[in-house]
């Protein structure tokens, strides 16, 4: 009897290949030592080339988003190490090795050795901002562990004496390269503490990785994160990065960088000082202005309300006062004075007297009641006549009624 087999498409197959290629942990990051051929930079960026020793080859490809992880240009007979990814493509079904960085051999070690310190000194907390001290503005003394002789130290010297004559530059002579390198610049740290320095510049001039390995040693490290007085690194160039970077407490690019950072400039601090004086002395002279302004203000404000002004004023009102009662009190009398000779002439008008004078007479019988009609008399009453000058007495000797009309 024929067993019946599983059959599979080639694209299954190259996935399969594929998962088990990305199950692989060592697969998923590796580092290969070997000598680059066949090496394309194509158009879009990608690079591909062929990883090879006297054994075998391996193809390669770092993709454009990956260039960041190459310092130099990749060429051919290169010995370089790659460090990335090994895994299938699936469309022709060969595997290769997709770099994430590329060094040249012999620094490739070490930049493994590098990459596995600095994440177990990020994991301690070497790194953190939080113990990052700040470079004091104004120094006194500024101490330097670097070669005695080379560039970095001329720099520093005559950057931080170009920009500030009277600080002290203390010099300790480090070995900043070989076995001896790591003890003496942790020694020269620990020396320039004890002396008391603002600042310590620590670093070198430029050179290949193995050069400036001194500067990636874990000692060296826990000397610059233990030193009490702040730390500026300057390790190479600008694009040199070392341990000593990220755990000192600023980064300069350069050792002349590092000087400029650490000493302030003494022509740009005499011009400050100029400046906070015109300020200062600006300031006061408003102010002494202001003050005298309000002093003769409180002069003037102080004499208005002083005794005798007061008096004066005082005095002056009351005349003022004595002048408007005269006055109100003169036309009050001129106003009743016209009234009275207004209501004189009224009543002189209704005056009996005055009626008499005219050639009038008034009549009254013998009880004083006034008679002014001819019914109120009889023939024989005894009348009183006033006349303006006396009375006369009359006996009524007859009565006549007369109609005078309605008047």
């Amino acid at each position: 009897m024929e067993m019946k087999q599983n059959v599979y498409t080639v694209a299954q197959v190259n996935l399969y290949i594929k998962n088990m290629f990305m199950q692989d942990f060592m697969l998923q990051s590796l580092f290969v030592k070997g000598e680059v051929s066949n090496c394309k930079y194509h158009s879009s960026g990608h690079i591909y080339f062929t990883l090879k020793d006297e054994k075998g080859t391996i193809s390669c490809v770092m993709f454009a988003g990956n260039r960041s992880g190459l310092a130099f240009r990749l060429q051919e007979g290169q010995q370089v190490v790659v460090g990335g990814t090994v895994d299938v493509y699936e469309r022709d079904g060969k595997y290769q090795l997709y770099a994430k960085q590329i060094v040249l051999d012999g620094a490739g070690l070490l930049y493994e050795k590098f990459e596995r310190l600095k994440s177990e000194l990020e994991e301690r907390g070497m790194f953190d901002v939080c113990y990052k001290q700040p470079i004091p503005k104004y120094i006194q003394t500024l101490g330097v562990v670097t070669a005695a002789t080379g560039a970095a130290v001329r720099d520093i010297i005559h950057i931080a004496t170009r920009r500030n004559p009277y600080v002290q530059i203390v010099l300790y002579p480090a070995i900043v390269q070989g076995d001896m390198a790591v003890p003496s610049i942790v020694k020269g740290i620990a020396a320039l503490e004890r002396y008391g320095v603002d600042v310590i510049i620590v670093g070198r001039g430029g050179g290949s990785i193995e050069d400036l390995w001194a500067f990636n040693e874990e000692a060296v490290a826990q000397a610059i994160f233990d030193c009490q007085a702040p730390v500026i690194s300057a390790v190479g160039h600008e694009t040199d990065t070392t341990i000593a970077d990220f755990v000192a407490d600023l980064r300069a690019p350069t050792p002349s960088a590092a000087a400029e950072l650490a000493v302030y400039e003494f022509g740009k601090f005499q011009e400050e000082l100029a400046g906070y004086r015109y300020t200062f002395e600006r300031l006061m002279r408003n102010h002494i202005q202001w003050s005298k302004s309000q002093t003769e203000h409180y002069g003037l404000k102080l004499k208005y309300l002083s005794p005798s002004s007061q008096i004066r004023e005082k005095r002056t009102y009351a005349l003022k006062l004595e002048e408007r009662m005269a006055n109100a009190m003169k036309a009050a009398l001129m106003e009743k004075r016209h009234r009275l000779e207004v209501s004189i002439e009224r009543w002189k008008g209704l005056s009996p007297l005055d009626k008499l004078k005219q050639g009038f007479s008034y009549v009254s019988d013998e009880t004083g009641k006034t008679v002014n009609d001819i019914g109120k008399v009889e023939t024989g009453d005894v009348l009183r006549i006033q006349v303006k000058n006396g009375q006369i007495k009359a006996k009524v000797m007859g009565k006549e009624r007369v109609e005078w009309g309605n008047a």
